[in-house]
């Protein structure tokens, strides 16, 4: 006997909207958002290995709390604002990252360099991400204090300026609890040690949580 066809067809269209929603979140759990990272020797694990830097030991963090991400580190140790601009378009373009952390500035404040011409290149390279459709979260820098009051405190201020002008997430100092205490830096007294790590894990883990759990 042949079975009529529209019942099989109604059926299997009833359920589609439920197959859907499961293919969805396979997806979603074999294509986790991405995390590009740019910064530099803070985020580039300077003085140890990669696994011992704070980027690594943040993925897992968030993999124990069952938040997917996955993180490409494009740090790279002495980079400045501007050698940032300059790699940031094809780092977008290859790894499509749905959050993009800044952590620069440090070198260039070291420098000494225009702090008109450093907010400018950190709000280009807001902006720059804000295109290619991430979100952005813009991590504050400090410099010692020795390179004058005026200079120190413009520094500081830069960071909430270009966050407020550009609409990016300004995270806490992620040195907070770390640069002040010479058990946690390395003899240079510029880079926390390997022991450190976990606490810049915990200075930035809850603007990033927010970043990829947002709509």
């Amino acid at each position: 006997m042949i079975m009529p066809l529209f019942p099989f067809l109604s059926l299997r269209l009833a359920l589609l909207p439920g197959l859907l929603a499961v293919a969805v979140a396979v997806m979603a759990q074999t294509n986790p958002p991405k995390v590009l990272v740019l910064g530099d020797s803070i985020s580039a694990a300077y003085g140890m290995s990669l696994e011992q830097g704070w980027v690594r030991k943040m993925s897992q963090r968030l993999a124990e709390d069952d938040v997917a991400a996955e993180f490409v580190n494009a740090s790279i140790s002495g980079e400045t604002s501007g050698g940032a601009l300059q790699r940031l378009p094809k780092l977008l373009e290859s790894h499509a990252p749905e959050v993009v952390i800044i952590e620069l500035g440090g070198n260039d404040g070291l420098r000494g360099y225009p702090l008109g011409k450093l907010q400018q290149n950190l709000a280009q390279l807001v902006q720059l991400s804000d295109e290619a459709g991430a979100r952005t979260i813009l991590v504050p820098m400090e410099i010692p204090p020795n390179y004058g009051r005026r200079y120190a405190l413009g520094f500081r201020n830069l960071y909430p300026t270009v966050a407020g002008e550009t609409g990016a997430t300004l995270s806490p100092f992620i040195m907070d609890g770390v640069a002040t205490q010479p058990a946690l830096m390395q003899e240079d007294g510029i880079h926390p040690t390997a022991e450190a790590q976990p606490l810049l894990v915990d200075n930035m883990m809850s603007t990033i949580k927010q970043a990829l759990q947002a709509p």
